[in-house]
């Protein structure tokens, strides 16, 4: 039974920083410019410019370029940049990796080195790579709240994963706190089998998935989330095709004499994705009955198929009554009044149990078993040099039909010895494929 499925959205995010005191904690090592640049970044970029639709984004590392104004400066030293002299900077070009416009003049990027002139905001970005440490790889310690609200419609049933006894102090566990929605940052990714001052470097992206399985029933009724944790980027990507979780925004400011400046920041972080999957299911009496209705359906339309000559059991087995009919005549066992008397007990099988049409009458049928050019095609394909208008051709196309017949209807070849063909079909490929003297050997039953 599909069960129905839900309509769920992450309503908030709260945000809690959970710090020891300065006298406690210690500074870790860390100089005053990480002191300050930490400041800077809880102050104006924190977990701001990335967030989107169920899901939040945690600033870890940054790279700040700071006082820029548009004007003229030397390029960063990517590889088109660097020059010697003038003929090797273009006026007006522009470089998908460089910062701004040639203007055709090849300057001092430093003491050492020389790099074309562009129309930029300068001075130019000038470290490309994260550093390490990250800048605020403290993060770990943040805490999240997520409110997730689920609907199933067919029930009409709306729950959160917040209870009204909600503990506002406790902080996720597996073991202890189980539906607490309440989440460390770092103990999300440990949980997701990371570290998290080692990927606070590049950045990432980690799904928090909550998962529903609802039981809604009044005497057994059950439905909290449960919560799970991964991570979704390539960790193991190379450098060239840039790992990890980054993007560039600025904040724009005027100067005293009404020029405008600002601030580039190249922000590395982690990405949260939060992924809602849930099902619910209740008692429906009345569905019951459909069920089983159908079940008993079904096995009713089971049974007209054509039986296994393997299984005794749905064998139409009859003694021999002395049947004085002619050979058209319909015997009392055939159900689809296409079979002929026979002798032998075991022959005595129809394609159906009830009554209802022959199945020589299907398309299938002429097509697969007793067309002439098929069963020709078959034989030339077991024996390439066969004579076609040999006199004995009649009983191997009439032999041939019997092996299609039992590998369509059985579909293996080793049934063909001790497989019993219906009469119909038995007399449907005998008329197609007649003896010459109007003799047939019938089944031998094996000892």
């Amino acid at each position: 039974m599909p069960l129905p499925k839900p309509l769920a959205t992450v309503a908030s995010l709260r945000w809690r920083r959970l710090f020891r005191s300065r006298d406690q904690q210690g500074d870790g090592g860390r100089s005053q410019r990480e002191r300050q640049g930490e400041q800077r970044l809880l102050k104006s970029v924190y977990g701001s410019e990335a967030d989107g639709i169920d899901s939040f984004f945690v600033v870890t590392n940054i790279i700040m370029t700071e006082n820029q104004i548009q004007g003229v400066c030397p390029e960063f030293p990517i590889a088109k940049a660097v020059c010697s002299t003038d003929r090797s900077c273009m006026e007006g070009r522009m470089d998908p990796q460089s910062n701004g416009i040639q203007t055709g003049k090849c300057v001092k990027y430093n003491t050492t080195l020389k790099t074309c002139e562009v129309k930029a905001w300068c001075p130019v970005e000038s470290i490309k790579s994260a550093p390490v440490p990250a800048t605020l790889r403290s993060a770990e310690n943040f805490t999240v709240l997520i409110k997730n609200n689920i609907h199933f419609p067919k029930f009409n049933y709306t729950t959160r994963n917040i209870s009204p006894e909600f503990n506002i102090s406790c902080t996720y566990n597996k073991r202890m706190a189980a539906y607490c929605p309440i989440f460390r940052l770092g103990d999300i990714l440990q949980l997701a089998g990371e570290n998290f001052s080692e990927v606070a470097v590049q950045g990432g992206i980690i799904g928090i998935e909550i998962n529903w399985d609802c039981i809604l029933d009044k005497w057994l009724h059950r439905c909290r989330p449960t919560y799970g944790f991964r991570r979704l980027d390539d960790k193991k990507t190379n450098e060239a095709l840039y790992p990890g979780y980054n993007f560039r925004y600025a904040r724009y400011y005027k100067q005293a004499n009404g020029k405008e400046e600002r601030t580039l920041i190249k922000a590395y972080g982690i990405r949260f994705d939060i992924l809602v999957f849930g099902t619910a299911g209740q008692f429906d009496f009345f569905e019951l009955l459909v069920y089983i209705g159908s079940a008993l359906s079904y096995f009713g339309l089971h049974s007209d198929k054509v039986r296994s000559p393997g299984n005794s059991q749905e064998l139409q087995s009859l003694q021999n009554k002395g049947v004085t009919s002619s050979s058209h005549e319909r015997p009392s066992w055939c159900s689809c009044g296409k079979c002929r008397p026979a002798q032998s007990y075991w022959e005595q099988l129809c394609c159906r149990k009830k009554d209802g049409a022959c199945i020589t009458a299907s398309a299938l049928f002429e097509q697969l078993v007793i067309s002439r050019p098929m069963l020709e095609l078959v034989l030339l394909y077991k024996d390439p040099l066969l004579d076609l208008k040999a006199e004995t051709l009649n009983k191997q196309l009439r032999h041939c039909a019997y092996e299609q017949y039992i590998h369509w209807r059985f579909g293996e070849d080793d049934l063909k010895e001790r497989a019993m063909i219906p009469s119909c079909c038995r007399w449907k490929i005998r008329d197609a494929f007649p003896s010459e003297r109007g003799e047939y050997s019938g089944f031998k039953r094996t000892k």
